[in-house]
């Protein structure tokens, strides 16, 4: 590989490069400390999995696109301390977004926000900070064009496409799997139909694609010193799409009793307390919406659990090929896990739908 301290100073950074400490973070991309010598600041420098996000020029320019747009928006509310409120892309300096070594691997740099921290586990506390900050971020980015952004994935939130994918692995069974989980196949298309209806609304001019963050845990945002969201963070699949599917990612991933891949299925139900704290945080902020996305928020955590259900699934049958495993099952674990949310969704759906006319 190519020598990291060259790389580095293929950017307009400024000072001389103390260290360069590699980061524990995230499953996609590489991630490392640059420390300068002296006083000056600190950048944050990313190996890009360009296997995963396939078009890098499109990626990077969808994140100058959305911080640009943050800093102007901040900037018009009056906000002192913006360098600490949006990730700032340093660029090379030839003025690219990205630098390619000589071996194909593609690289970025950001400034580094210090004295920062993240959460991983999840209170409704922070669910509620987490709401605010998410409905915020939308809120400002809700009058961008959206046809000046890539899909960094393509059909990543794609109901129909993640089904198309399903019925495919179906009809292969590569890995001979099918016959001791054909109740499975047949609940996913029991619900098929309703699960498509918001690809549906939009041909039909009734829900439109927005610009989503696509990733909304609570460990993409930074907290200050005082608990308080400074920033939202992992603006790599920042894309249009519907804002039902952000809403509901979250509630997937933070409002469940239950782990993920919880082999334990009596674990998981739907904590309302957790559902509540971030739809009031949330809908504080996004008053964007239109009338068609606020009757369909609730039914977005149903989507997201079905989604997932469906896509731990389709690898299940394709032999265990995207995700990574730590058992043979693990991927039917995780199926069965989001299955058992998913149904504890709709038997909880009257109530977080109350929860959400309560806010609105």
């Amino acid at each position: 590989m190519e020598n990291m301290k060259n790389i580095v100073k293929k950017f307009n950074i400024q000072g001389e490069i103390d260290s360069i400490v590699p980061l524990k973070i995230g499953h996609i991309n590489d991630s490392f400390i640059i420390k300068m010598k002296g006083n000056a600041l600190s950048y944050f420098l990313q190996k890009i999995n360009h296997h995963i996000f396939k078009d890098v020029a499109g990626l990077q320019r969808n994140i100058q696109l959305v911080t640009d747009h943050l800093r102007k928006k901040l900037k018009e509310k009056g906000v002192k301390d913006i360098e600490r409120r949006v990730l700032q892309l340093v660029p090379t300096q030839t003025g690219e977004l990205y630098y390619k070594d000589n071996e194909g691997a593609y690289w970025r740099v950001y400034v580094n926000i210090e004295n920062t921290k993240s959460y991983d586990a999840i209170t409704p506390e922070l669910a509620y900070l987490a709401g605010e900050a998410f409905g915020d971020f939308q809120c400002m980015l809700s009058d961008i064009d959206t046809t000046q952004l890539i899909e960094t994935i393509p059909n990543f939130h794609n109901m129909e496409f993640r089904l198309e994918e399903f019925r495919e692995a179906v009809k292969k069974n590569a890995a001979g799997r099918l016959a001791a989980t054909q109740w499975m196949v047949d609940e996913i298309e029991k619900r098929a139909e309703e699960m498509c209806r918001p690809e549906q609304m939009f041909r039909e001019g009734k829900l439109v694609k927005r610009i989503n963050h696509c990733d909304t845990k609570v460990n993409n945002m930074l907290f200050d010193e005082n608990d308080q969201v400074i920033c939202i963070v992992d603006l790599d699949t920042v894309m249009p799409g519907f804002v039902l599917s952000d809403f509901g990612d979250f509630m997937r991933t933070a409002a469940n009793t239950g782990a993920e891949d919880d082999s334990n299925l009596d674990n998981i139900n739907v904590n309302t307390e957790i559902f509540e704290a971030y739809t009031k945080g949330y809908l504080k902020q996004a008053t964007f919406l239109s009338e068609a996305e606020l009757n369909n928020l609730a039914f977005g955590a149903k989507l997201l659990s079905y989604m997932q259900t469906v896509r731990f699934f389709t690898d299940y049958l394709n032999g265990d090929t995207y995700y990574k495993i730590q058992s043979p099952d693990h991927n039917w674990q995780r199926t069965k896990a989001q299955f058992k949310l998913l149904q504890s969704q709709e038997q909880n759906f009257e109530k977080m739908k109350e929860i959400v006319q309560k806010y609105k």
